[in-house]
């Protein structure tokens, strides 16, 4: 099987891929997270996605021709505000204090470089995560576990925050970062030696 080079330095996408057998090779992409305007925020994380593929292929280019590369993003959406990953302390505070008590929609974005041919495929996958109502106390306890670094919305399902959360609407793997099916049916479309 050949390995992807995966964009992205989650250690959850990693753990993802491991378990799927799938052989990989981390190659992070340093981009500007901003959002263009005429971009639709359930599109976000697609696109996002998307460009974390062109920077490691542009920069790969120059050394190899890349096989595949897998890009990944995943943002939170309340009330009509992106939540992506809290810049410190006060910001995951901010984050889960809104969050808490509601629900709101996880998106999960893929995308598929297949260097054989030349193309791009991407996917978006959308769940809802609802947080039990929180206590001051128990959201300072929970920022004060720094378990919102680098994470979108400034929590991750896997950890503490699950003491929270009262319901996911979707998948988990969706939630934690890389959505299962929908990265099988991208890899399947592409003709990826899977099986």
């Amino acid at each position: 099987m050949d390995p992807i080079i995966l964009a992205s330095s989650s250690p959850r996408r990693q753990e993802i891929l491991r378990s799927l057998n799938i052989p990989f090779i981390v190659n992070p992409a340093e981009i500007d997270e901003t959002i263009p305007e005429d971009i639709k925020k359930e599109n976000a994380a697609e696109y996002l996605a998307s460009r974390k593929i062109d920077a490691v292929a542009h920069r790969l280019q120059q050394e190899q021709n890349p096989g595949w590369i897998l890009g990944a993003d995943t943002l939170i959406l309340y009330r009509g505000r992106i939540y992506g990953k809290p810049s410190d302390q006060n910001e995951a505070k901010k984050f889960i204090t809104d969050l808490q008590g509601s629900t709101h929609k996880v998106i999960s974005g893929i995308a598929l470089f297949n260097g054989k041919i030349h193309d791009i495929s991407t996917r978006t996958s959308i769940n809802k995560v609802t947080f039990a109502p929180m206590s001051e106390k128990e959201i300072d306890w929970y920022v004060r576990t720094a378990e919102w670094h680098g994470a979108a919305g400034g929590y991750r399902i896997q950890g503490l925050a699950s003491c929270f959360i009262e319901k996911i609407e979707g998948t988990e793997s969706s939630v934690m970062g890389l959505p299962i099916y929908e990265l099988y049916d991208i890899l399947k479309e592409q003709g990826y030696p899977f099986l």
